[in-house]
């Protein structure tokens, strides 16, 4: 199948990056998304992105969002796409709200856009509520745990502790007192992506607490691998500090990624994600064969 003048744009949140086409316009059969976001996500050969966000039509929120990480898997949610797809619609004229209800594979996410002079300069989600039973996320125990909080894990040469999340994706946070460089990263987080204990894969987060109102956070992300940032692991990580006690309920904490900071607050039932995002540039792909 070829594509001709395909019209798309590109985003970014915080380095986390994004190609969007319309898919309302365009109707990319569903056999070749899949195999397009591989196209099109590829470094050096093509527009080069973390993922791939398609707009659909909805017949349960304002409208559907759907995301293909880059090497052709669907994600459930992104916390940086939603952000980038927040802004899309609005300034598209696609959907004409300050505050946005959008399907999603996890469920309906409510956006609320922060605008200027008719930009979007900055979205808060609210991410609705984390998942911590170890069967739902999944994660597979030895034991009849309900939940995986500080539980061991031997990775190559390292024992560590994690807890173990789903943003409507599935996160293991891992807290420890030095940050890895970016080879450690690759090395440990390729290994618990696919560890045996997460049948479905997991995204790998690794914090570091400054105080109990800021942390640095680096992700190995499912799919992808290391990237800028990741909306649903800064969650994820304040959900998992929260419940060990490094953290505190309705307290915004600053979670500083690779490409820029999030205000994460966790309610105890619901988690809101603030941050900035970015049109990078739009243009069209002449032809594409996929």
């Amino acid at each position: 199948m070829k594509l001709e003048n395909l019209e798309f744009e590109k985003y970014h949140g915080l380095g986390n990056d994004y190609i969007i086409i319309n898919d309302v316009e365009w109707k990319i059969p569903e056999e070749k998304k899949s195999k397009l976001a591989i196209t099109l996500c590829e470094i050096h050969f093509s527009i080069g992105a973390d993922g791939l966000i398609f707009v659909g039509n909805s017949k349960q929120a304002d409208i559907k969002m759907r995301i293909f990480n880059n090497d052709g898997t669907e994600a459930e949610m992104c916390g940086n796409g939603i952000r980038c797809f927040s802004k899309y619609v609005y300034e598209r004229n696609i959907v004409e709200k300050e505050v946005i209800r959008i399907e999603t594979l996890k469920g309906i996410m409510v956006a609320t856009l922060n605008i200027i002079q008719e930009v979007v300069v900055s979205v808060q989600i609210d991410m609705g509520s984390p998942i911590l039973n170890c069967e739902e996320i999944p994660v597979i125990t030895e034991g009849l745990l309900n939940k995986c909080v500080n539980e061991p894990i031997v990775i190559l040469d390292r024992i560590f502790n994690f807890t173990a999340v789903s943003m409507g994706n599935p996160h293991a946070v891992i807290f420890i007192k030095e940050q890895l460089n970016d080879d450690e990263l690759n090395m440990y987080g390729s290994t618990i992506e696919s560890h045996r204990k997460f049948p479905n894969k997991v995204n790998v987060e690794f914090v570091k607490v400054i105080s109990d109102e800021e942390s640095i956070l680096r992700v190995f992300e499912r799919g992808v691998g290391r990237t800028n940032a990741c909306g649903t692991g800064a969650c994820a990580s304040v959900v998992a500090g929260t419940i060990i006690g490094l953290f505190k309920k309705n307290t915004p904490i600053t979670v500083h990624n690779d490409g820029g900071d999030l205000k994460i607050t966790y309610t105890g039932k619901n988690v809101l994600m603030d941050g900035p995002i970015e049109r990078v540039f739009k243009g069209v792909s002449e032809k594409i064969e996929i």
